[in-house]
């Protein structure tokens, strides 16, 4: 090998590491685009059952299918905004800066009755709580809101691109699997669309299954929160189970909130005679709906939808949370899924390949 050879391996060697290095910062670049090309896939994997209902049963055209569908999430996603407004504007009112000594006095007073409480069971933890500066943490929060308030434009051009690219998504179910053929090698395409296919099914069907599962948890949470009093529990309970997309991490987040939120909505009542019971009892419903969550409805739903052992869902959860942190957590069943489906096609003969994908 003559150094011609040498100079030109080495010199190939750096075009693709500088070309691998461009790519990749072109990536960091538009990845908010990339962020809306997935949300708006996974849209139109829940969508999918819909417009096929509207397309098949009621022999819509395709196109009113699509349009259709659009109305009904906007309808959804309005619903859901209207039902955090007055939440919003009530916490922001009692938070706000000509609010805050009210608000500080209620904290305090709780916190008195609290350290009364412990005081009369032998125990003093709670009396250094009275010399915490309330004021000067509850004047930042109307900050955050006022920032929080400056971000909903780009919001708004996030999610007009969202619903923008899930209306074709919807109407050519094939767009994103033809995309992906590009840059397939020939003789994999069929293989590789036979696995898109099924996919597409899977996933559709996982997706369904969590907002069925968000929905059997915001029922519990309602009743729960309903029957104890407390305000706005509608939008409480909503919150509460979509944090539950989160594995592991986001109930915990939810019983934190629900545990707040249960016991300032008493706010000016007796500590000992009905912040503490009814907050008790609101966090007992809680767990109890976190333990229908976890024994009954999550395994049936994730096994009947991704048709996978519930041991195997957890292992891929805590693996993917290990090594990605929470998105990790969030995106590792609809990821091991493919991945299951794709080997399955590639690698059938495989012995661990077929154990694990005998059901698919």
């Amino acid at each position: 090998m003559n150094s011609k050879n040498i100079s030109n391996g080495i010199l190939r060697a750096l075009a693709i590491i500088l070309g691998i290095a461009l790519l990749g910062y072109f990536l960091y670049a538009i990845q908010s685009v990339i962020v809306y090309i997935i949300i708006a896939a996974v849209i139109s994997l829940i969508a999918r059952p819909l417009i096929r209902f509207l397309h098949r049963r009621l022999k819509f055209p395709n196109t009113l299918s699509v349009i259709t569908s659009m109305i009904v999430l906007i309808g959804f996603l309005i619903g859901l905004i209207s039902m955090f407004i007055p939440l919003i504007v009530k916490q922001g009112e009692s938070l706000s800066l000509l609010q805050t000594d009210k608000f500080q006095q209620n904290i305090q007073h709780v916190i008195t009755q609290v350290n009364d409480y412990f005081i009369s069971k032998n125990i003093n933890l709670l009396s250094e709580l009275k010399n915490v500066d309330f004021l000067a943490s509850f004047q930042a929060i109307p900050n955050l809101l006022n920032s929080v308030a400056s971000t909903l434009g780009s919001l708004s051009i996030g999610l007009f691109s969202v619903l923008f690219i899930s209306f074709f998504f919807m109407k050519d179910s094939q767009l994103l699997k033809n995309a992906i053929l590009t840059i397939v090698p020939n003789n994999s395409e069929n293989r590789f669309s036979k696995s898109t296919e099924i996919i597409n099914e899977l996933l559709s069907r996982y997706f369904i299954g969590l907002v069925l599962q968000i929905t059997i948890l915001f029922v519990l949470y309602t009743t729960t929160l309903l029957i104890f009093g407390i305000e706005n529990a509608v939008v409480i309970a909503f919150l509460c189970a979509l944090l539950n997309l989160i594995p592991y991490i986001g109930p915990m987040i939810g019983a934190v909130i629900m545990f707040l939120l249960s016991m300032t909505s008493n706010l000016g009542q007796d500590f000992q005679t009905q912040i503490l019971p009814t907050t008790s009892y609101v966090m007992i419903g809680y767990l109890i709906a976190q333990l229908v969550d976890n024994f009954f409805s999550q395994p049936f739903i994730f096994s009947k939808t991704t048709k996978s052992h519930p041991l195997e869902i957890f292992l891929i959860i805590i693996i993917g949370g290990l090594l990605f942190g929470v998105v990790g957590m969030i995106t590792a069943v609809p990821m091991y899924t493919a991945l299951k489906v794709i080997l399955k096609e590639f690698l059938s003969e495989n012995k661990i390949v077929k154990s694990l994908t005998k059901d698919i």
